[in-house]
């Protein structure tokens, strides 16, 4: 107790401030999967599916409603930043995970596994792992430095590298195996986070020094970040909606936070060559907390398969008795209620 008060006392007013606006993030950011899943359900009832190309979700209120919560709880998470350090931040958006699987169970009536409880201890885990012992953030001071930064030869080959894989999971895997494969439509929200967290943070840098009287607006980087990031988050969006319509919300969200949060670092790490001032300690620490992410994404992986395998079982037994209590029918017609029953 004195250990905690000891803590709670030398906290400063800012650091305050930026726990509140953090965990202020995290309750909207976690409420805004379930809002725009509620929407995605309404507009797919009566138009086409996003999760099959469809747009109708954009005349949706529900959506609009979710897609603003959402908005609201990065631009908290974004004020965060300017008020408290990475390493008290970026922990508390593990909370979002727990709020939407707990919306998730009492308003969508989604289902998760015993074992999907234990993946998503372990991502928590992880993922906090990882961010505990990330070294400090660098210290940027203008939106030309970062430009120096974005255009060294290791990170110029990550961005290759990212959008190598992100066309590839688009052309090639989203066409075949974006409707039963959870990581696809994730791989690419999660790829192409990890770039535009860089061009948000040059972004912050240039508003910041712009209200402190020294004008990034007149610099061509500034405007080249905020194309990057409009382009970035318009493919977030468009992919992360197909991942909500098509597979359980309590599922997306923990893996989408784990996939983002290490590549977001790992770029991080490219970018500011963070591991450059860091022991050995420190390194081989934030490596276990990659192997526990990827032990939780196994389990949240596999607990999609087996709730979907016990639904399709469960509703089948019902199915067959019923019919054998109505003497039965064709065999045909309890093949297709149960199809015509399966979660989209």
């Amino acid at each position: 107790m004195s250990a905690v008060r000891r803590w709670s006392e030398g906290m400063s007013s800012d650091n305050v401030k930026g726990l509140v606006l953090a965990l202020s993030s995290s309750l909207f950011i976690g409420a805004s999967f379930i809002v725009k899943k509620k929407g995605l359900k309404k507009a797919g009832a009566s138009g086409i599916r996003a999760g099959v190309g469809g747009y109708s979700y954009l005349l949706e209120p529900l959506w609009w409603a979710g897609m603003i919560t959402m908005v609201v709880g990065e631009i908290a998470n974004f004020a965060a930043y300017a008020f408290a350090p990475a390493i008290l931040v970026t922990p508390l958006g593990a909370l979002s995970i727990i709020i939407s699987a707990a919306l998730a169970h009492i308003i969508l009536r989604e289902k998760l596994h015993t074992f999907g409880i234990l993946g998503c201890v372990l991502c928590v885990v992880g993922s906090t792992t990882i961010v505990l012992h990330a070294p400090p953030e660098r210290q940027i001071e203008s939106v030309t430095e970062v430009w120096d930064l974005a255009t060294e030869p290791g990170f110029l080959f990550y961005t290759a590298l990212v959008l190598t894989a992100v066309f590839i999971l688009i052309f090639h895997f989203v066409p075949r195996y974006g409707q039963t494969h959870i990581m696809v439509y994730i791989g690419v929200c999660s790829l192409v986070g990890s770039i535009s967290v860089m061009s948000v943070k040059a972004l912050g840098i240039a508003l910041k020094l712009t209200f402190s009287g020294m004008n990034q607006l007149v610099y061509p980087q500034t405007w080249a970040f905020t194309l990057v990031v409009v382009t970035c988050v318009l493919t977030q969006m468009n992919y992360l909606n197909k991942a909500l319509d098509t597979f359980n919300t309590a599922v997306v969200s923990p893996i989408y936070y784990v996939m983002f949060t290490s590549l977001t670092i790992l770029a991080s790490v490219i970018m500011f060559k963070d591991w450059d001032r860091q022991n050995p300690t420190q390194i081989i620490t934030e490596m276990c907390g990659f192997v526990t992410i990827l032990s939780g994404t196994f389990l949240l992986h596999k607990t999609k398969d087996m709730v979907d395998g016990a639904s399709l079982t469960t509703s089948f037994s019902m199915r067959s008795l019923k019919h054998e209590e109505d003497n039965g029918f064709g065999e045909g017609i309890p093949l297709k209620r149960q199809d015509s029953l399966r979660i989209p």
